[in-house]
């Protein structure tokens, strides 16, 4: 009994749906294929021709643009000096320097005067 109501219910949604669409200019479901491909559209020999010069100038211009771009913005190259090069020398073998002194102080090896003075001093 429940069930009947359900269906009317769903009768009027579905009719109200309907009426929404025609009112939206909804033609309903596409018709279906039968999964054949549409027909291909074939191009005049005159206009394949067009749309190749067309390709052809629009490669010509960016091959333009490319190749004054290139030689414009290509930037000279730096190149270090004999006296900048020395100082850069000398700084890194400063901070090595130091960094094996740190090295050093962190752990210094143990020579056999120490092991001898710590053992007579625990005894």
């Amino acid at each position: 009994m429940a069930l009947i109501g359900y269906e009317a219910q769903t009768v009027k949604i579905n009719a109200a749906i309907r009426d929404i669409q025609a009112q939206l200019g909804h033609r309903g479901p596409k018709a279906a294929t039968d999964g054949a491909a549409p027909a291909k559209r074939t191009l005049s020999v005159a206009a394949r021709r067009r749309i190749a010069a067309a390709q052809r100038k629009r490669w010509a211009a960016v091959r333009k643009s490319q190749s004054q771009g290139k030689s414009a913005a290509a930037p000279r190259k730096r190149k270090l000096s004999a006296a900048g090069r020395k100082a850069i020398i000398e700084a890194t073998r400063k901070r090595w320097a130091a960094v094996r002194k740190a090295a050093a102080k962190k752990t210094k090896p143990v020579t056999r005067a120490a092991v001898q003075k710590a053992a007579n001093a625990a005894s």
